[in-house]
């Protein structure tokens, strides 16, 4: 091979496998600053390449700050997303019905009196969510004026009645048709929750309230792609990986039961269809930007562009792209 041929063959590949609109920034920078400095003879960097570089060291210097500080925004965020994964657990792997049915109930409620007769776990997961929220709602007031803890809350209520319908559906042995399933996994991916706090983080007052308001009758595009995207990669790679048996079911398996002529492969590539279509509207999204500011539907994008980063599992279960990113922010 020709010198450079071989660089130019593994960048072309990561480009083909991580699109420049539908990755991170970031990730992409830096590969593509790694192949131009792979480049054989050459002399010098151009200006905008160093502006590039310093620029991605910058970010780098942000995000390990971030580490260490309780009350950044992106740190508020992750602290929504755990507690969106342990309630996702307690539901499937932990509680009964009857004891998932008060956890949601106490959640309704919103004391933390409510929470007395529920097992630890429970107890111990609710009082976590009614700090963090009140700790978040007192973080936009300070910042922006207003107060959004009833909407926080409502939203935390409408995730866990999506939680509730699976639950019960397991519980029956019933088996929901895959477009149902879909509806009701848009709303228990915790997009649509993550998501409202977002847009109340962002400072949007009287406008986002309005929209937080309606989410749980219709759950508007920018919201409700990002959660379906996120619902479609995690039911492709993630059920193996999270030694749950299949219990709580998938996308895919219920897709496979309505058409028993199709194989694994097909029922996989009709999801990616399904990605694509969502990635399309969210595009018309952002483009026309009707409904929400340009700074959330940025983040909205974000977030999309992260998912397929957080579920491209690889044959041994392993999140190498994740793995590669964490690595090259955080170290």
């Amino acid at each position: 091979l020709e010198p450079g041929l071989p660089g130019l063959a593994r960048y072309v590949r990561q480009s083909l496998d991580h699109p420049y609109h539908l990755s991170l920034m970031q990730y992409k920078a830096r590969h593509h600053l790694s192949y131009l400095q792979s480049l054989p003879n050459r002399k010098s960097t151009t200006a905008i390449e160093e502006l590039a570089t310093a620029e991605f060291h910058l970010n780098k210097l942000q995000h390990q700050k971030e580490m260490e500080e309780v009350k950044r925004y992106r740190v508020q965020l992750t602290k929504i997303i755990s507690l969106i994964y342990v309630v996702d657990d307690l539901f499937d792997l932990v509680g009964t019905l009857e004891e998932l049915s008060l956890f949601t109930e106490a959640i309704k409620m919103w004391n933390t009196g409510a929470a007395d007769s529920l097992p630890s776990g429970m107890r111990s997961c609710y009082k976590a969510i009614y700090a963090t929220t009140y700790d978040i709602a007192d973080t936009v007031e300070e910042e922006h004026g207003f107060n959004p803890v009833n909407h926080l809350r409502n939203s935390w209520a409408v995730l866990f009645d999506g939680f509730m319908v699976e639950s019960k559906w397991l519980a029956a042995g019933l088996v929901p048709a895959a477009e149902d399933y879909l509806r009701n996994g848009v709303v228990t991916s915790g997009m649509p929750l993550t998501l409202t706090h977002v847009l109340f983080l962002l400072g949007h007052d009287h406008a986002a309230c309005h929209d937080a308001a309606k989410l749980t009758d219709h759950i508007p595009p920018p919201i409700s792609c990002p959660a379906k995207i996120l619902r479609l990669w995690d039911d492709m790679g993630s059920a193996e990986d999270e030694a749950q048996e299949g219990l709580d079911g998938s996308y895919r398996d219920f897709y496979l039961m309505e058409n028993p002529r199709c194989a694994p492969s097909d029922a996989e590539e009709h999801m990616r269809r399904l990605i694509a279509r969502e990635w399309e509207e969210l595009n018309r999204e952002c483009f026309s930007r009707r409904t929400f500011s340009s700074s959330f539907m940025r983040a909205c994008l974000n977030a999309t562009r992260m998912v397929s980063v957080m579920y491209s599992y690889d044959k041994e279960q392993r999140l190498l792209v994740l793995e590669d990113y964490a690595r090259m922010l955080l170290l």
